[in-house]
């Protein structure tokens, strides 16, 4: 089979179709999407069900890519046996596209039912899918259309022995799809596994992560059970929130979290992980300064049309471990003030120490650092501060690494117009106010003033 060929075999028609690159209009949202990809029977259906099973949550979803294939014709049908299922013309591309474009922005949408046997649609009847959290995108070419890549927040790969995948197929070809073990390897030597080879398999670098055997990798999926849980826990604070601003989740900020979490890490590590996560972190809250339009002239003599940094900036650092993230920022902003705040904290009582503010601060937008919001109650008197100094609170940008739920909702709700900028939501405050799971006293083991 060709691999450019459409998906009769050997057979070109009159206008081939190919993946479309005009560009989607993806909406904005906290809506995460999972995309689940791998070979025939590789058992992506079974990683799905043990996903959601362990969720055991209503606000996920699952939709297969195997919904959205065609309906065949009379002659299509005919000649079904030549007739490729797996080749990316055999879906209606447009109308997945569409559906997961509804989903992203928050409506239900009716998905198509397939009859296997029959070969087409259900004319009277549809799957409702409602409006979810998390939606798990299933199906062997999820991955071949860009469109759908950039509208998903996690991509998997499910890996598997073909001799595996094959075995399986025939299983349920025959069983569940009323198939002869004949038809099924004529069908697999003719179509599936060229399609794997040209259209399946060079998918396989986009994914974020890649599980071998499956259902049976138990530790991969836990894994990605508890970043979904990460995930939603954040979005039910985002909802209620809408300062509050928390940085894309992947697996390289999941795995930079969990070394600066390991207790046993050295301090260089602790130091070289936690300046990556809050660089970050800076970035994202550089993002939502205002921005005027500036027009330069390239290289080439061509005019392009770009924007131009807010001029009017200062940070200020909570001491002491505000001071931590000091580096990052001015890595960023060249020549940046900065200014100091010492809080004392003693369980829910704080008291004002020490400040050093630039004098025209009122008239700057302050970027306000502390890598961890606690209770919040240092958080809001340095906010506080701020805006007994002048500075409006739409001007102030909040930066931390984690923050406990305790602490966004006392910020959130004393300052509905300021935004708070974080890279993790954590479970929750102990007996002894305490972020847990946390990352202890962050201040010590940054500036190395745990060691005995």
């Amino acid at each position: 089979m060709e691999s450019s060929g459409a998906h009769f075999y050997r057979w070109h028609p009159s206008s081939s179709s190919s993946p479309s690159s005009s560009p989607t209009e993806i909406p904005s949202s906290n809506i995460f999407i999972i995309g689940v990809s791998g070979g025939t029977a590789s058992g992506k259906t079974t990683v799905c069900d043990m996903i959601i099973q362990q969720l055991q949550d209503h606000r996920v979803v699952l939709v297969n890519q195997d919904s959205f294939y065609r309906g065949l014709t009379n002659d299509e049908c005919k000649r079904v046996h030549e007739y490729n299922f797996d080749h990316p013309d055999a879906f209606d591309t447009e109308q997945l596209v569409e559906t997961l474009i509804k989903l992203k922005s928050g409506q239900s949408v009716q998905v198509p039912i397939y009859d296997f046997k029959l070969h087409q649609r259900a004319s009277d009847r549809h799957r409702q899918v409602n409006a979810s959290d998390v939606i798990i995108m299933e199906g062997i070419l999820v991955f071949h259309e860009q469109r759908v890549r950039d509208m998903m927040n996690m991509k998997i790969f499910v890996d598997a022995d073909p001799d595996v995948r094959l075995g399986r197929r025939i299983k349920r070809d025959t069983v569940d799809r009323g198939r002869d073990v004949h038809s099924v390897l004529e069908q697999y030597a003719k179509f599936v596994k060229p399609a794997f080879d040209d259209f399946i398999l060079p998918t396989k670098k986009y994914a974020d992560i890649i599980i071998p055997r499956g259902g049976d990798n138990h530790v991969a999926i836990d894994l990605i059970v508890q970043h979904i849980r990460t995930k939603l826990g954040q979005h039910n604070l985002c909802k209620i929130y809408p300062n509050l601003n928390v940085i894309q989740s992947t697996f390289q900020t999941r795995g930079m979290h969990t070394l600066i979490r390991d207790k046993e890490i050295s301090k260089h590590d602790f130091v070289f992980y936690s300046d990556r996560l809050i660089r970050l972190v800076v970035e994202h809250g550089l993002g939502y300064l205002p921005f005027t339009e500036k027009q330069v002239t390239t290289p080439t003599g061509s005019i392009y049309i770009g924007v131009d940094f807010c001029k009017k900036l200062c940070g200020v650092s909570v001491i002491r471990s505000g001071e931590s993230m000091e580096n990052a920022l001015r890595a960023c902003c060249k020549g940046i003030k900065i200014g100091k705040i010492l809080i004392h904290r003693d369980r829910d009582e704080t008291q004002l120490i020490y400040e050093k503010l630039p004098k025209d601060i009122s008239e700057r937008h302050v970027l306000l650092m502390d890598p961890v919001l606690g209770t919040g109650n240092s958080a809001s008197q340095a906010i506080e501060l701020l805006i007994k100094k002048g500075v409006p609170e739409s001007r102030i940008i909040f930066l931390n690494l984690v923050s406990a739920p305790e602490g966004i909702h006392c910020v959130c709700k004393l300052f509905p117009q300021l935004k708070v900028v974080t890279s993790e939501i954590e479970e929750g405050l102990n007996d002894q106010f305490r972020v847990i799971p946390g990352l202890g006293e962050f201040g010590d083991r940054y500036f190395g003033t745990d060691d005995s």
